[in-house]
Protein backbone atom coordinates (compact mmCIF):
# COMPACT_ATOMS: atom_id res chain seq x y z
CA UNK A 1 0.00 0.00 0.00
CA UNK A 2 1.19 3.45 -0.80
CA UNK A 3 1.00 6.83 0.86
CA UNK A 4 2.08 9.39 -1.69
CA UNK A 5 4.79 11.96 -1.14
CA UNK A 6 3.40 15.18 0.31
CA UNK A 7 5.09 17.87 -1.74
CA UNK A 8 3.47 19.09 -5.00
CA UNK A 9 4.93 18.54 -8.44
CA UNK A 10 7.76 21.07 -8.74
CA UNK A 11 7.18 23.38 -11.69
CA UNK A 12 10.90 23.93 -12.17
CA UNK A 13 11.67 20.24 -12.76
CA UNK A 14 10.29 17.74 -15.26
CA UNK A 15 11.89 14.68 -13.70
CA UNK A 16 9.37 13.18 -11.27
CA UNK A 17 10.60 12.83 -7.68
CA UNK A 18 10.27 9.45 -5.92
CA UNK A 19 7.35 8.39 -3.78
CA UNK A 20 7.49 6.56 -0.49
CA UNK A 21 5.33 3.67 0.61
CA UNK A 22 3.93 3.18 4.10
CA UNK A 23 1.19 1.03 5.62
CA UNK A 24 -1.93 2.74 6.97
CA UNK A 25 -2.21 2.33 10.71
CA UNK A 26 -5.92 1.49 10.66
CA UNK A 27 -8.50 0.27 8.18
CA UNK A 28 -11.39 2.39 9.52
CA UNK A 29 -12.08 5.87 8.22
CA UNK A 30 -14.82 8.47 8.43
CA UNK A 31 -15.07 8.90 4.68
CA UNK A 32 -13.99 6.54 1.92
CA UNK A 33 -13.74 8.10 -1.55
CA UNK A 34 -13.51 5.72 -4.50
CA UNK A 35 -11.65 7.33 -7.39
CA UNK A 36 -9.00 10.08 -7.28
CA UNK A 37 -10.25 11.81 -10.40
CA UNK A 38 -11.72 15.22 -11.13
CA UNK A 39 -14.24 14.93 -8.30
CA UNK A 40 -12.39 12.65 -5.88
CA UNK A 41 -9.37 14.93 -5.50
CA UNK A 42 -11.61 17.90 -4.68
CA UNK A 43 -13.54 15.84 -2.12
CA UNK A 44 -10.36 14.57 -0.50
CA UNK A 45 -9.19 18.14 -0.01
CA UNK A 46 -12.46 19.52 1.34
CA UNK A 47 -13.45 16.59 3.57
CA UNK A 48 -10.02 16.43 5.23
CA UNK A 49 -9.61 20.20 5.66
CA UNK A 50 -10.87 20.36 9.25
CA UNK A 51 -8.38 17.75 10.41
CA UNK A 52 -11.15 16.04 12.38
CA UNK A 53 -12.28 13.35 9.92
CA UNK A 54 -10.09 10.51 8.68
CA UNK A 55 -10.39 10.33 4.89
CA UNK A 56 -9.29 7.47 2.62
CA UNK A 57 -8.92 8.10 -1.10
CA UNK A 58 -8.63 4.98 -3.28
CA UNK A 59 -7.32 5.13 -6.85
CA UNK A 60 -7.10 2.15 -9.21
CA UNK A 61 -4.30 3.81 -11.19
CA UNK A 62 -0.94 5.12 -10.17
CA UNK A 63 1.03 8.33 -9.87
CA UNK A 64 0.54 11.34 -12.13
CA UNK A 65 4.13 12.57 -11.84
CA UNK A 66 5.09 11.70 -15.39
CA UNK A 67 6.17 14.67 -17.52
CA UNK A 68 3.77 13.34 -20.18
CA UNK A 69 0.96 14.37 -17.82
CA UNK A 70 2.47 17.52 -16.39
CA UNK A 71 3.52 19.04 -19.73
CA UNK A 72 0.21 20.21 -21.24
CA UNK A 73 0.69 18.92 -24.79
CA UNK A 74 1.82 15.55 -23.48
CA UNK A 75 -1.77 14.34 -23.48
CA UNK A 76 -1.32 13.25 -27.08
CA UNK A 77 1.01 10.52 -25.78
CA UNK A 78 -1.09 9.46 -22.75
CA UNK A 79 -4.18 9.24 -24.95
CA UNK A 80 -3.63 5.53 -25.46
CA UNK A 81 -1.25 4.51 -22.69
CA UNK A 82 -2.78 1.80 -20.46
CA UNK A 83 -0.47 2.91 -17.66
CA UNK A 84 -2.69 5.97 -17.26
CA UNK A 85 -5.84 5.02 -19.10
CA UNK A 86 -8.74 2.59 -18.69
CA UNK A 87 -8.69 2.10 -22.48
CA UNK A 88 -12.43 1.52 -22.80
CA UNK A 89 -14.13 0.63 -26.05
CA UNK A 90 -17.83 0.80 -26.75
CA UNK A 91 -20.13 -1.73 -28.35
CA UNK A 92 -20.52 -1.41 -32.14
CA UNK A 93 -22.90 1.42 -33.00
CA UNK A 94 -25.04 1.37 -36.18
CA UNK A 95 -24.76 5.17 -36.45
CA UNK A 96 -20.99 4.77 -36.77
CA UNK A 97 -21.02 2.10 -39.46
CA UNK A 98 -21.02 -0.58 -36.79
CA UNK A 99 -17.69 0.68 -35.46
CA UNK A 100 -16.60 0.45 -31.87
CA UNK A 101 -15.34 3.69 -30.32
CA UNK A 102 -12.23 4.16 -28.23
CA UNK A 103 -13.03 5.92 -24.94
CA UNK A 104 -9.95 7.01 -22.97
CA UNK A 105 -10.64 7.62 -19.28
CA UNK A 106 -8.05 8.56 -16.68
CA UNK A 107 -6.72 5.71 -14.55
CA UNK A 108 -4.27 7.83 -12.59
CA UNK A 109 -4.24 10.46 -9.85
CA UNK A 110 -6.31 13.31 -11.22
CA UNK A 111 -8.35 10.93 -13.39
CA UNK A 112 -9.37 12.38 -16.72
CA UNK A 113 -8.23 15.85 -15.59
CA UNK A 114 -4.71 14.42 -15.97
CA UNK A 115 -5.38 13.38 -19.59
CA UNK A 116 -7.84 15.91 -21.01
CA UNK A 117 -7.29 18.86 -23.34
CA UNK A 118 -7.57 21.27 -20.35
CA UNK A 119 -10.35 23.48 -21.76
CA UNK A 120 -12.18 25.20 -18.89
CA UNK A 121 -15.82 25.52 -19.86
CA UNK A 122 -18.85 25.77 -17.60
CA UNK A 123 -21.54 25.66 -20.27
CA UNK A 124 -24.72 27.70 -20.61
CA UNK A 125 -26.81 29.05 -17.73
CA UNK A 126 -29.80 27.07 -19.03
CA UNK A 127 -27.93 23.79 -18.54
CA UNK A 128 -28.18 24.14 -14.78
CA UNK A 129 -31.60 25.76 -14.67
CA UNK A 130 -32.83 22.65 -16.48
CA UNK A 131 -31.20 20.48 -13.79
CA UNK A 132 -33.12 22.43 -11.15
CA UNK A 133 -36.38 22.35 -13.07
CA UNK A 134 -36.10 18.58 -13.47
CA UNK A 135 -36.71 18.24 -9.72
CA UNK A 136 -33.27 18.98 -8.29
CA UNK A 137 -33.56 21.99 -5.97
CA UNK A 138 -30.32 23.87 -5.38
CA UNK A 139 -28.80 23.14 -8.79
CA UNK A 140 -29.88 26.20 -10.80
CA UNK A 141 -27.28 28.53 -12.31
CA UNK A 142 -27.43 31.13 -9.55
CA UNK A 143 -26.92 28.38 -6.96
CA UNK A 144 -23.99 26.62 -8.64
CA UNK A 145 -22.10 29.77 -9.68
CA UNK A 146 -20.61 30.29 -6.18
CA UNK A 147 -19.10 26.79 -6.36
CA UNK A 148 -17.50 27.48 -9.73
CA UNK A 149 -16.02 30.65 -8.28
CA UNK A 150 -14.87 28.92 -5.10
CA UNK A 151 -12.43 26.68 -6.99
CA UNK A 152 -11.04 29.32 -9.29
CA UNK A 153 -7.81 31.20 -9.32
CA UNK A 154 -8.82 32.98 -12.50
CA UNK A 155 -6.48 35.03 -14.63
CA UNK A 156 -9.11 37.79 -14.87
CA UNK A 157 -9.33 38.13 -11.10
CA UNK A 158 -12.35 38.14 -8.82
CA UNK A 159 -15.51 39.66 -10.27
CA UNK A 160 -19.18 38.85 -10.70
CA UNK A 161 -18.31 35.83 -12.86
CA UNK A 162 -15.00 34.55 -11.49
CA UNK A 163 -13.11 33.73 -8.33
CA UNK A 164 -9.50 34.39 -7.38
CA UNK A 165 -7.28 32.65 -4.86
CA UNK A 166 -8.87 29.22 -5.31
CA UNK A 167 -6.95 26.04 -6.00
CA UNK A 168 -7.71 25.70 -9.72
CA UNK A 169 -5.71 27.91 -12.09
CA UNK A 170 -7.69 29.12 -15.09
CA UNK A 171 -5.42 30.81 -17.61
CA UNK A 172 -5.82 32.86 -20.77
CA UNK A 173 -3.56 32.30 -23.80
CA UNK A 174 -4.59 35.14 -26.09
CA UNK A 175 -0.95 36.21 -26.41
CA UNK A 176 0.26 32.71 -27.35
CA UNK A 177 -2.32 31.14 -29.68
CA UNK A 178 -1.43 30.51 -33.31
CA UNK A 179 -2.04 33.46 -35.70
CA UNK A 180 -4.59 31.37 -37.64
CA UNK A 181 -6.94 31.64 -34.66
CA UNK A 182 -7.49 35.33 -35.46
CA UNK A 183 -8.62 34.44 -38.97
CA UNK A 184 -11.12 32.00 -37.50
CA UNK A 185 -12.45 34.67 -35.14
CA UNK A 186 -12.75 37.23 -37.94
CA UNK A 187 -14.69 34.72 -40.04
CA UNK A 188 -17.15 34.50 -37.16
CA UNK A 189 -17.38 38.29 -37.10
CA UNK A 190 -18.07 38.34 -40.83
CA UNK A 191 -20.88 35.81 -40.41
CA UNK A 192 -22.48 37.95 -37.71
CA UNK A 193 -21.92 35.68 -34.73
CA UNK A 194 -19.74 38.12 -32.83
CA UNK A 195 -17.02 37.45 -30.30
CA UNK A 196 -16.71 36.81 -26.62
CA UNK A 197 -13.59 37.52 -24.59
CA UNK A 198 -14.74 35.09 -21.90
CA UNK A 199 -16.89 32.02 -22.58
CA UNK A 200 -17.31 31.70 -18.81
CA UNK A 201 -18.29 35.32 -18.31
CA UNK A 202 -21.31 37.39 -19.25
CA UNK A 203 -21.33 36.38 -22.93
CA UNK A 204 -21.18 32.62 -23.47
CA UNK A 205 -22.13 32.64 -27.14
CA UNK A 206 -20.12 33.53 -30.24
CA UNK A 207 -16.50 32.98 -31.30
CA UNK A 208 -13.55 33.20 -28.94
CA UNK A 209 -10.44 31.68 -27.38
CA UNK A 210 -10.56 28.91 -24.80
CA UNK A 211 -9.40 29.33 -21.23
CA UNK A 212 -7.31 26.43 -19.95
CA UNK A 213 -6.58 24.77 -16.62
CA UNK A 214 -2.83 25.39 -16.76
CA UNK A 215 -0.62 27.09 -14.18
CA UNK A 216 2.69 28.53 -15.37
CA UNK A 217 3.00 25.99 -18.15
CA UNK A 218 2.06 22.96 -16.04
CA UNK A 219 -1.26 21.07 -16.22
CA UNK A 220 -3.59 22.15 -13.42
CA UNK A 221 -5.20 18.75 -12.89
CA UNK A 222 -7.30 18.24 -9.79
CA UNK A 223 -4.42 16.18 -8.43
CA UNK A 224 -2.00 19.10 -8.76
CA UNK A 225 -4.54 21.72 -7.73
CA UNK A 226 -6.43 20.02 -4.88
CA UNK A 227 -4.86 16.74 -3.81
CA UNK A 228 -1.15 17.37 -3.48
CA UNK A 229 -1.56 20.52 -1.36
CA UNK A 230 -3.63 18.41 1.07
CA UNK A 231 -1.24 15.45 1.32
CA UNK A 232 0.57 16.88 4.32
CA UNK A 233 -2.55 16.30 6.41
CA UNK A 234 -2.18 13.36 8.76
CA UNK A 235 -5.90 12.56 8.45
CA UNK A 236 -5.76 12.00 4.66
CA UNK A 237 -4.54 8.68 3.25
CA UNK A 238 -4.18 8.08 -0.48
CA UNK A 239 -3.77 4.56 -1.81
CA UNK A 240 -2.89 4.01 -5.47
CA UNK A 241 -3.19 0.76 -7.45
CA UNK A 242 -6.26 0.03 -5.32
CA UNK A 243 -9.10 -1.45 -7.38
CA UNK A 244 -12.37 -1.35 -5.45
CA UNK A 245 -14.40 -4.46 -6.23
CA UNK A 246 -17.56 -3.80 -4.26
CA UNK A 247 -19.17 -1.57 -1.67
CA UNK A 248 -19.82 -3.42 1.57
CA UNK A 249 -23.53 -3.14 2.29
CA UNK A 250 -25.51 -4.17 5.34
CA UNK A 251 -29.28 -3.80 5.10
CA UNK A 252 -28.95 -1.13 2.42
CA UNK A 253 -26.33 0.79 4.36
CA UNK A 254 -22.76 1.32 3.14
CA UNK A 255 -20.28 0.25 5.81
CA UNK A 256 -17.08 0.12 3.77
CA UNK A 257 -15.45 -1.22 0.61
CA UNK A 258 -13.58 -4.30 -0.50
CA UNK A 259 -10.64 -3.71 -2.81
CA UNK A 260 -7.44 -5.23 -4.12
CA UNK A 261 -4.38 -3.13 -3.30
CA UNK A 262 -1.36 -4.22 -5.30
CA UNK A 263 -2.69 -7.76 -5.49
CA UNK A 264 -3.79 -8.02 -1.85
CA UNK A 265 -7.51 -8.16 -1.06
CA UNK A 266 -8.49 -5.87 1.80
CA UNK A 267 -11.53 -4.33 3.40
CA UNK A 268 -11.82 -0.77 4.68
CA UNK A 269 -14.62 0.34 6.96
CA UNK A 270 -16.25 3.75 7.13
CA UNK A 271 -17.92 5.48 10.04
CA UNK A 272 -19.80 8.08 7.99
CA UNK A 273 -20.04 7.63 4.19
CA UNK A 274 -18.75 5.86 1.13
CA UNK A 275 -18.55 8.22 -1.86
CA UNK A 276 -18.24 6.89 -5.41
CA UNK A 277 -16.26 9.20 -7.70
CA UNK A 278 -15.20 6.78 -10.40
CA UNK A 279 -16.85 8.66 -13.26
CA UNK A 280 -19.65 7.86 -15.68
CA UNK A 281 -18.30 4.38 -16.45
CA UNK A 282 -16.84 3.10 -13.19
CA UNK A 283 -19.42 4.41 -10.71
CA UNK A 284 -22.42 2.63 -12.23
CA UNK A 285 -20.25 -0.45 -12.73
CA UNK A 286 -19.34 -0.50 -9.02
CA UNK A 287 -22.93 0.02 -7.93
CA UNK A 288 -24.00 -2.95 -10.03
CA UNK A 289 -21.15 -5.15 -8.76
CA UNK A 290 -22.31 -4.26 -5.25
CA UNK A 291 -25.87 -5.41 -5.94
CA UNK A 292 -27.46 -2.02 -6.65
CA UNK A 293 -29.10 -1.75 -10.08
CA UNK A 294 -31.72 -3.38 -12.23
CA UNK A 295 -32.58 -6.58 -10.41
CA UNK A 296 -33.23 -8.65 -13.53
CA UNK A 297 -29.89 -7.68 -15.08
CA UNK A 298 -27.97 -8.29 -11.86
CA UNK A 299 -29.43 -11.77 -11.43
CA UNK A 300 -28.62 -12.59 -15.04
CA UNK A 301 -24.99 -11.69 -14.37
CA UNK A 302 -24.76 -13.64 -11.13
CA UNK A 303 -24.77 -10.67 -8.73
CA UNK A 304 -26.90 -10.96 -5.55
CA UNK A 305 -29.48 -8.16 -5.53
CA UNK A 306 -29.28 -5.76 -2.60
CA UNK A 307 -31.47 -2.99 -3.97
CA UNK A 308 -33.48 -2.76 -7.19
CA UNK A 309 -32.61 0.61 -8.75
CA UNK A 310 -33.31 0.29 -12.48
CA UNK A 311 -31.76 3.59 -13.63
CA UNK A 312 -28.21 2.62 -12.61
CA UNK A 313 -26.12 2.68 -15.78
CA UNK A 314 -28.95 4.03 -17.92
CA UNK A 315 -29.23 7.43 -19.62
CA UNK A 316 -25.64 7.60 -20.88
CA UNK A 317 -25.01 10.88 -22.70
CA UNK A 318 -21.98 12.11 -24.62
CA UNK A 319 -20.96 14.71 -27.17
CA UNK A 320 -20.34 13.21 -30.60
CA UNK A 321 -18.15 15.10 -33.04
CA UNK A 322 -16.42 15.02 -36.39
CA UNK A 323 -13.49 17.08 -37.71
CA UNK A 324 -13.24 18.75 -41.10
CA UNK A 325 -9.62 19.16 -42.26
CA UNK A 326 -8.42 21.95 -44.54
CA UNK A 327 -5.04 22.25 -46.24
CA UNK A 328 -3.55 25.68 -45.68
CA UNK A 329 -1.64 28.08 -47.90
CA UNK A 330 0.27 29.38 -44.86
CA UNK A 331 2.17 27.55 -42.10
CA UNK A 332 0.26 25.92 -39.25
CA UNK A 333 1.40 24.03 -36.16
CA UNK A 334 2.06 21.11 -38.50
CA UNK A 335 5.07 23.04 -39.77
CA UNK A 336 6.25 23.68 -36.22
CA UNK A 337 5.73 20.30 -34.57
CA UNK A 338 6.25 18.03 -37.56
CA UNK A 339 10.02 18.31 -38.28
CA UNK A 340 12.52 17.12 -35.70
CA UNK A 341 14.04 20.58 -35.42
CA UNK A 342 10.60 22.03 -34.73
CA UNK A 343 10.10 19.59 -31.89
CA UNK A 344 13.52 20.57 -30.49
CA UNK A 345 12.63 24.27 -30.73
CA UNK A 346 9.29 23.72 -28.99
CA UNK A 347 10.96 21.65 -26.29
CA UNK A 348 13.66 24.23 -25.64
CA UNK A 349 11.13 27.05 -25.47
CA UNK A 350 9.08 25.12 -22.97
CA UNK A 351 12.08 24.24 -20.81
CA UNK A 352 13.25 27.85 -20.66
CA UNK A 353 9.99 29.73 -20.13
CA UNK A 354 7.13 27.18 -19.99
CA UNK A 355 5.56 28.72 -23.09
CA UNK A 356 4.96 27.75 -26.69
CA UNK A 357 3.00 24.85 -28.20
CA UNK A 358 4.00 22.39 -25.46
CA UNK A 359 2.67 24.70 -22.76
CA UNK A 360 -0.96 24.75 -23.89
CA UNK A 361 -3.63 22.74 -25.68
CA UNK A 362 -4.03 22.44 -29.45
CA UNK A 363 -7.70 23.31 -28.80
CA UNK A 364 -7.09 27.05 -28.98
CA UNK A 365 -10.26 28.68 -30.32
CA UNK A 366 -13.88 27.79 -30.87
CA UNK A 367 -17.47 28.91 -30.75
CA UNK A 368 -20.96 28.30 -29.43
CA UNK A 369 -23.53 29.13 -32.11
CA UNK A 370 -27.15 28.58 -33.10
CA UNK A 371 -27.39 26.94 -36.49
CA UNK A 372 -30.95 28.12 -37.14
CA UNK A 373 -33.49 30.64 -35.94
CA UNK A 374 -35.88 29.88 -33.11
CA UNK A 375 -33.40 28.16 -30.82
CA UNK A 376 -33.32 29.32 -27.19
CA UNK A 377 -29.60 28.67 -26.82
CA UNK A 378 -26.61 27.50 -28.89
CA UNK A 379 -26.94 24.02 -30.32
CA UNK A 380 -23.44 23.66 -31.81
CA UNK A 381 -20.06 23.63 -30.10
CA UNK A 382 -17.17 24.32 -32.52
CA UNK A 383 -13.44 23.74 -32.04
CA UNK A 384 -10.62 25.30 -34.07
CA UNK A 385 -7.20 23.64 -34.00
CA UNK A 386 -4.30 25.15 -36.00
CA UNK A 387 -2.99 21.62 -36.52
CA UNK A 388 -4.11 18.38 -38.20
CA UNK A 389 -3.29 14.72 -37.67
CA UNK A 390 -5.36 12.78 -40.18
CA UNK A 391 -2.52 10.31 -40.79
CA UNK A 392 -2.03 9.51 -37.11
CA UNK A 393 -5.43 8.68 -35.68
CA UNK A 394 -5.84 5.16 -37.02
CA UNK A 395 -5.94 2.35 -34.46
CA UNK A 396 -2.76 0.35 -33.95
CA UNK A 397 -3.98 -2.83 -32.28
CA UNK A 398 -6.00 -1.40 -29.40
CA UNK A 399 -3.93 1.76 -29.22
CA UNK A 400 -4.30 5.02 -31.08
CA UNK A 401 -1.58 7.38 -32.21
CA UNK A 402 -1.76 11.16 -31.75
CA UNK A 403 1.95 11.86 -31.90
CA UNK A 404 2.79 13.56 -35.19
CA UNK A 405 0.88 16.10 -37.27
CA UNK A 406 0.34 15.73 -41.00
CA UNK A 407 3.39 16.45 -43.19
CA UNK A 408 1.67 19.44 -44.83
CA UNK A 409 0.20 22.69 -43.46
CA UNK A 410 -3.41 22.20 -42.41
CA UNK A 411 -5.95 22.98 -39.69
CA UNK A 412 -9.20 21.47 -38.51
CA UNK A 413 -12.63 22.62 -37.41
CA UNK A 414 -14.73 20.21 -35.36
CA UNK A 415 -18.30 20.39 -34.18
CA UNK A 416 -20.66 18.55 -31.89
CA UNK A 417 -24.27 19.03 -30.86
CA UNK A 418 -24.45 20.74 -27.47
CA UNK A 419 -27.40 18.90 -25.96
CA UNK A 420 -27.80 15.45 -27.55
CA UNK A 421 -31.07 13.62 -27.00
CA UNK A 422 -29.84 10.09 -27.77
CA UNK A 423 -29.27 7.84 -24.74
CA UNK A 424 -27.02 4.85 -24.09
CA UNK A 425 -26.10 2.65 -21.14
CA UNK A 426 -23.25 1.20 -19.07
CA UNK A 427 -23.95 -2.33 -17.81
CA UNK A 428 -21.76 -4.98 -16.24
CA UNK A 429 -21.10 -8.05 -18.37
CA UNK A 430 -20.32 -10.36 -15.45
CA UNK A 431 -19.83 -10.42 -11.69
CA UNK A 432 -16.07 -10.20 -12.19
CA UNK A 433 -14.80 -6.70 -11.25
CA UNK A 434 -11.94 -7.09 -13.71
CA UNK A 435 -14.30 -7.41 -16.69
CA UNK A 436 -14.97 -4.10 -18.37
CA UNK A 437 -18.62 -3.07 -18.57
CA UNK A 438 -20.58 -2.97 -21.81
CA UNK A 439 -20.82 0.62 -23.06
CA UNK A 440 -23.70 1.00 -25.51
CA UNK A 441 -23.88 4.46 -27.08
CA UNK A 442 -27.01 4.51 -29.29
CA UNK A 443 -25.75 7.63 -31.04
CA UNK A 444 -27.96 9.60 -33.48
CA UNK A 445 -31.14 7.74 -32.64
CA UNK A 446 -33.20 10.96 -32.61
CA UNK A 447 -34.11 13.38 -35.40
CA UNK A 448 -32.85 16.24 -33.21
CA UNK A 449 -29.32 14.85 -33.16
CA UNK A 450 -29.34 14.00 -36.84
CA UNK A 451 -30.49 17.50 -37.79
CA UNK A 452 -27.61 19.02 -35.80
CA UNK A 453 -25.11 16.83 -37.67
CA UNK A 454 -26.21 18.13 -41.07
CA UNK A 455 -26.34 21.73 -39.89
CA UNK A 456 -22.99 21.40 -38.15
CA UNK A 457 -21.29 20.15 -41.30
CA UNK A 458 -22.69 23.04 -43.31
CA UNK A 459 -21.73 25.51 -40.59
CA UNK A 460 -18.10 24.37 -40.63
CA UNK A 461 -17.90 24.77 -44.38
CA UNK A 462 -19.54 28.19 -44.25
CA UNK A 463 -16.87 29.34 -41.79
CA UNK A 464 -14.03 27.93 -43.90
CA UNK A 465 -15.46 29.69 -46.96
CA UNK A 466 -15.59 33.08 -45.23
CA UNK A 467 -12.74 35.59 -45.42
CA UNK A 468 -10.21 35.99 -44.01
CA UNK A 469 -10.07 32.28 -43.19
CA UNK A 470 -11.06 31.42 -46.75
CA UNK A 471 -8.08 33.38 -48.04
CA UNK A 472 -5.63 30.77 -46.77
CA UNK A 473 -7.64 27.59 -47.51
CA UNK A 474 -5.98 25.62 -50.28
CA UNK A 475 -8.52 22.79 -50.29
CA UNK A 476 -10.78 20.69 -48.11
CA UNK A 477 -8.67 17.66 -47.26
CA UNK A 478 -11.34 15.63 -45.45
CA UNK A 479 -14.03 14.69 -46.12
CA UNK A 480 -13.61 16.48 -49.45
CA UNK A 481 -15.78 18.77 -51.54
CA UNK A 482 -17.63 15.82 -53.09
CA UNK A 483 -19.44 15.17 -49.79
CA UNK A 484 -22.45 17.48 -50.10
CA UNK A 485 -25.81 15.71 -49.82
CA UNK A 486 -27.36 14.77 -46.49
CA UNK A 487 -26.79 11.13 -47.32
CA UNK A 488 -23.12 11.76 -48.05
CA UNK A 489 -22.69 13.84 -44.86
CA UNK A 490 -24.16 11.04 -42.73
CA UNK A 491 -22.09 8.42 -44.52
CA UNK A 492 -18.93 10.39 -43.83
CA UNK A 493 -19.96 10.96 -40.21
CA UNK A 494 -20.59 7.26 -39.76
CA UNK A 495 -17.10 6.58 -41.08
CA UNK A 496 -15.17 9.23 -39.12
CA UNK A 497 -17.31 10.58 -36.25
CA UNK A 498 -16.51 9.82 -32.64
CA UNK A 499 -16.79 10.81 -29.01
CA UNK A 500 -15.52 14.05 -27.46
CA UNK A 501 -15.12 12.00 -24.24
CA UNK A 502 -17.81 13.77 -22.21
CA UNK A 503 -19.54 10.64 -20.88
CA UNK A 504 -22.10 11.49 -18.20
CA UNK A 505 -25.57 10.91 -16.70
CA UNK A 506 -25.35 7.17 -15.86
CA UNK A 507 -26.23 7.73 -12.17
CA UNK A 508 -28.45 10.70 -12.85
CA UNK A 509 -29.77 13.04 -10.20
CA UNK A 510 -33.55 13.24 -9.86
CA UNK A 511 -36.47 12.92 -7.47
CA UNK A 512 -37.84 9.55 -8.64
CA UNK A 513 -36.04 6.25 -7.91
CA UNK A 514 -37.69 4.72 -10.98
CA UNK A 515 -35.89 7.12 -13.33
CA UNK A 516 -32.85 8.39 -11.41
CA UNK A 517 -30.11 7.07 -9.13
CA UNK A 518 -29.32 9.85 -6.66
CA UNK A 519 -31.37 12.61 -5.07
CA UNK A 520 -30.55 16.32 -5.11
CA UNK A 521 -28.03 15.77 -2.29
CA UNK A 522 -26.39 13.02 -4.38
CA UNK A 523 -27.47 10.24 -1.99
CA UNK A 524 -28.25 6.94 -3.69
CA UNK A 525 -32.00 6.39 -3.62
CA UNK A 526 -33.04 3.76 -1.08
CA UNK A 527 -29.53 3.50 0.45
CA UNK A 528 -27.88 5.01 3.48
CA UNK A 529 -24.37 6.45 3.79
CA UNK A 530 -23.74 6.05 0.05
CA UNK A 531 -23.34 8.88 -2.46
CA UNK A 532 -22.14 9.35 -6.01
CA UNK A 533 -20.18 12.49 -6.89
CA UNK A 534 -18.91 12.74 -10.48
CA UNK A 535 -20.17 13.33 -14.04
CA UNK A 536 -22.51 10.35 -13.77
CA UNK A 537 -24.90 12.39 -11.56
CA UNK A 538 -25.56 15.01 -14.27
CA UNK A 539 -29.30 14.94 -15.08
CA UNK A 540 -28.30 15.98 -18.61
CA UNK A 541 -24.92 16.67 -20.16
CA UNK A 542 -23.82 20.28 -20.09
CA UNK A 543 -23.48 22.08 -23.41
CA UNK A 544 -19.68 22.35 -23.25
CA UNK A 545 -16.70 20.55 -21.80
CA UNK A 546 -17.45 18.62 -18.63
CA UNK A 547 -14.39 18.93 -16.38
CA UNK A 548 -15.29 22.29 -14.86
CA UNK A 549 -18.87 21.16 -14.07
CA UNK A 550 -17.53 18.02 -12.36
CA UNK A 551 -15.29 20.13 -10.13
CA UNK A 552 -18.26 22.33 -9.29
CA UNK A 553 -20.38 19.27 -8.42
CA UNK A 554 -17.62 18.06 -6.08
CA UNK A 555 -17.37 21.45 -4.37
CA UNK A 556 -21.11 21.56 -3.77
CA UNK A 557 -21.20 17.92 -2.71
CA UNK A 558 -18.47 18.46 -0.13
CA UNK A 559 -20.53 21.15 1.57
CA UNK A 560 -23.61 18.89 1.58
CA UNK A 561 -21.67 15.91 2.94
CA UNK A 562 -20.14 17.92 5.77
CA UNK A 563 -23.50 19.51 6.63
CA UNK A 564 -25.32 16.16 6.65
CA UNK A 565 -22.70 14.61 8.94
CA UNK A 566 -22.28 17.55 11.32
Amino acid sequence: MQRLARHPFPVQHLKPPPERAILPAMNEYDYIIVGAGSAGCVLANRLSASGQDRVLLLEAGGSDRSPLIQVPLGYGLTFSDPKYNWMYTTAPDPALDGRTSFWPRGKVLGGSSSLNAMVYMRGQHADYDEWRDAGNPGWGWSEVLPYFKKSEDHVFGANAHHGAGGELAVSDFADQVHPLCERFLKAGDALGYGRTSDFNGERKEGFGLWQMTIRKGVRASTSNAFLRPAMHRSNLTVLTHALVQRVLLQEREAVGVECVVKGVRQQFRCRKEVILSGGAINSPQLLQLSGVGDAQHLRAKGVPVVHHLPAVGQGLQDHLCVSYFFKSKVPTLNNTLGPWYGKVWAGMRYLFNRKGPLGMSVNQAGAFVRSREGLAQPNLHLYFNPISYTANTAPVGKRFQLQNPDPFPAFLISFNTCRPTSRGSVLIQSANPNDKPLITTHFLTTSHDRQDIVEGARMVRRIAATAPLADIVESEHLPGAQVQSEEAIFADFAKRGGSVYHASCTCAMGPMPETSVVDARLRVHGMRRLRVVDASVFPSVTSGNTNAPVIMVAEKAADMILADNA
